[in-house]
This record gives C-alpha cells, sequence and structure tokens, in this order.
C-alpha cells in the first residue's frame, strides 16, 4: 500500500512539473495580437459552428437521438428481447452513463453560460463551470457515504 502511495504521489508531482513546464513553454511562444490567417479560419469555423448549433432543427434532432439512445437501451436492457444477460446490464448501465453525461453538461454549461452573459471572459466560464460540477460530484459523493443513492 505505501509503494503505491508513493508512485501516486510520484506521478502527481511528474504530472504538476510537466504543467508548469508546459505554461512557461506556451507564455514564451506567444504572438502579438493581429489578424493572421490561422485567427481567420478559427473565427470563421466558429461563427459556423455557432449558426449551426443555434438553429432549432439541430436542437430537435439531439432530443429525437438522445431520447431514443436511452430510451432504447433502457427498453433491451430490461425487456425480454433475448439479449444475453451481461449485454442486457452492459445496456442499462450504458443508459444511467447516458443520463449522468447529459446531468454533467447541463451543470456544466448553465454555469458556463451563466458566467458568460454576465460580461465575463471564457475562462471565467470554465472556471464557474468546473467549480459548479465539482460540488455537484461532491454532493453526490456525500449522499452516497450518508444514505447510499447510487446502486
Amino acid at each position: 500500500m505505501t509503494s503505491l502511495s508513493l508512485l501516486s504521489t510520484g506521478l502527481m508531482g511528474l504530472l504538476v512539473a510537466a504543467t508548469f513546464i508546459a505554461v512557461a513553454e506556451i507564455g514564451g511562444k506567444r504572438s502579438a495580437p493581429g489578424g493572421t490567417e490561422a485567427d481567420g479560419r478559427y473565427e470563421a469555423t466558429v461563427a459556423t459552428l455557432g449558426e449551426i448549433v443555434r438553429t432549432p432543427v439541430v436542437w430537435a434532432i439531439s432530443f429525437v437521438g438522445v431520447t431514443v439512445l436511452v430510451g432504447g437501451s433502457i427498453l433491451l436492457g430490461v425487456g425480454s428481447f433475448g439479449l444475453p444477460e451481461g449485454l442486457a446490464g452492459t445496456l442499462v448501465t450504458v443508459a444511467y452513463l447516458l443520463v449522468g453525461l447529459l446531468l454533467v453538461g447541463f451543470v456544466f454549461l448553465g454555469a458556463y453560460f451563466a458566467t458568460r452573459s454576465r460580461g465575463l471572459g471564457n475562462a471565467h466560464g470554465v472556471a464557474a463551470g468546473t467549480l459548479a460540477t465539482g460540488a455537484a460530484f461532491l454532493v453526490l459523493v456525500s449522499a452516497q457515504l450518508l444514505v447510499g443513492v447510487v446502486g
């Protein structure tokens, strides 16, 4: 057990050192702000993706797709459709994971967009989303330890 803790500590130390080295390298290679060709392509791509995401048809298709995927995996998992028992349990687990991923996405993106709509930058939005997601995870772990809400 002690060797595993030492290995974990060593790996985390290497990760922290690698992060600081990467940040130092990125800071040294930054160029002055300006209109380069790469920025133009990036802005065009972001604008195009933004237009696609704001289309109601995309939201409707995404909703129907997610609903069919989650509902279908639950039906196949709990129904008597002749699937092997291991596969049925896996399909139910996949459905649980999809619903959990949706909830995490809602929490993160809700905090992100709420922060961005108040005039703060991307970094502030990511920090708020990460904080909200971490807080929700902490509440889930605490509830699991107290009353056993999962499984």
